[in-house]
């Protein structure tokens, strides 16, 4: 029996081999290469890929060892074509400028590109990975691409600020928060004359009603007391520093807490008070150049206030500490070094008139109580004229007194 040679089989063994290593190692070559390539040719393909396998990274060695295991797409005789690669030009046509070798390393990625889904960046070198979401059973999923957008370098327009912006508003002294008496009101101006006078009060806001409805309404002519044993006024003043601000309708002077006045059985704290120029009470139809109204309140809210009428005279070095206190410009409250004591504003003789009133600004609340003293203080021209200069006239009309008892110490 006839047995071929070692020395014809060794040399068909190497060329197989070669041919094989040829076609796994670089299949995107392969379609610009014969099929049929030499042994030498093999030989070199298996060496570079061999030295090129050292220099993975263990991604791309798993990568290739996954394509070594794939079945060869070339058929004997024929070139191989992957799907989407250009066909063999037919026989007679001119055949096209043979492409260059691709480094083995670049289609290696590719094809690792196309298993993980991945494409081309259109304006780098590198790859998009895209990643699929898993799909519903028996359903195609979609795939969902994740792009990272540049961040931009400042805030787009329309963004919130960096830091919020604190509003700027001119300090409400706490007794004018407490009281309306003597204070502003931004929702609807009110003035002593024209369209936003007294006569008007009522109809500027809802909150101002009682100023056109209300029967208790202060200040009032005050007659026809009657003379009683009242209760004297214990006043419990003393040296204590203020603040000065012109609110708009008036000169207001804001104590510091500690001062307070005790009327039948109830203490009240002396939160403020203004000036008023003419007097907005009269005693018997007079009427005084000026009066201060020393506003009050107790704990449940209750408002007193003690009435003092200033009349032409010697000057009052009280009022004068005022006045040098007075701020620069409307609405700014002027801290002072000194210190009042309001015992001095006082007259010597303590008998007073009283009545169940209102505020005489709005809203004109009621169900304050009034003390008049029935004694004036002086107060000189000089004084009278720095108010006048900024308030020539600041009082509200009397009102009706509807009948109200009105009593007066004996």
């Amino acid at each position: 029996m006839f047995s071929p040679p070692v020395v014809l089989i060794r040399p068909l063994m190497a060329a197989s081999l070669g041919l094989l290593m040829g076609c796994l190692c670089a299949p995107a070559a392969a379609a610009d290469s014969q099929a049929h390539g030499s042994m030498a040719e093999g030989a070199k393909n298996k060496g570079v890929a061999q030295a090129d396998a050292t220099q993975e990274q263990p991604v791309e060695a798993k990568a290739k060892a996954k394509l070594a295991r794939e079945p060869a797409p070339a058929a004997e005789g024929k070139p191989a074509h992957k799907a989407g690669a250009a066909p063999e030009p037919k026989a007679g046509a001119p055949r096209a400028a043979k492409a260059a070798p691709r480094d083995v390393m670049d289609v290696l990625r590719e094809r690792l590109a196309e298993k993980l889904g991945a494409t081309p960046s259109p304006d780098t070198q590198g790859l998009r990975v895209a990643t699929r979401s898993p799909a519903p059973a028996g359903s195609a999923g979609p795939v969902a691409v994740a792009a990272l957008a540049p961040r931009a370098a400042g805030h787009s327009a329309g963004g919130s600020p960096s830091a919020a912006r604190l509003a700027a508003a001119h300090r409400q002294s706490a007794a004018a928060a407490a009281s309306p008496h003597g204070a502003t009101s931004d929702a609807a101006h009110w003035d002593y004359k024209g369209d936003a006078g007294p006569q008007s009060w009522g109809k500027l806001k809802p909150e101002f009603a009682q100023c056109a409805t209300g029967t208790r309404q202060s200040p009032i002519d005050i007659r026809d007391g009657i003379k009683v044993e009242l209760d004297a006024v214990r006043f419990d003043y003393k040296p204590s520093h203020f603040r000065v601000i012109d609110n708009g309708h008036t000169v207001q002077v804001n104590v510091a807490a500690g001062n307070s006045i005790e009327i039948i059985g109830r203490r009240y704290e002396l939160l403020q008070f203004h000036f008023h120029r003419p007097s907005e009470e009269r005693i018997n139809g007079r009427l005084f150049d000026m009066v201060a109204h020393l506003v009050h309140k107790d704990m449940e809210g209750r408002l007193a206030v003690i009435a003092v009428l200033l009349d032409r005279g010697s000057a009052h070095p009280l009022i004068q500490t005022v006045w040098n206190n007075l701020p620069l410009e409307k609405g700014e409250e002027l801290a002072a070094r000194a210190a009042l004591d309001l015992n001095a504003l006082l007259p010597a003789d303590r008998s007073y008139f009283t009545y169940m009133g209102s505020l005489t600004t709005p809203p004109c609340s009621e169900g304050v109580l009034w003390m008049v003293m029935k004694e004036p203080v002086t107060i000189s021209a000089e004084q009278i004229g720095i108010f006048s200069r900024l308030y020539p006239m600041n009082a509200r009309p009397v009102q009706s007194a509807s009948g109200r008892l009105i009593k007066e110490s004996n």
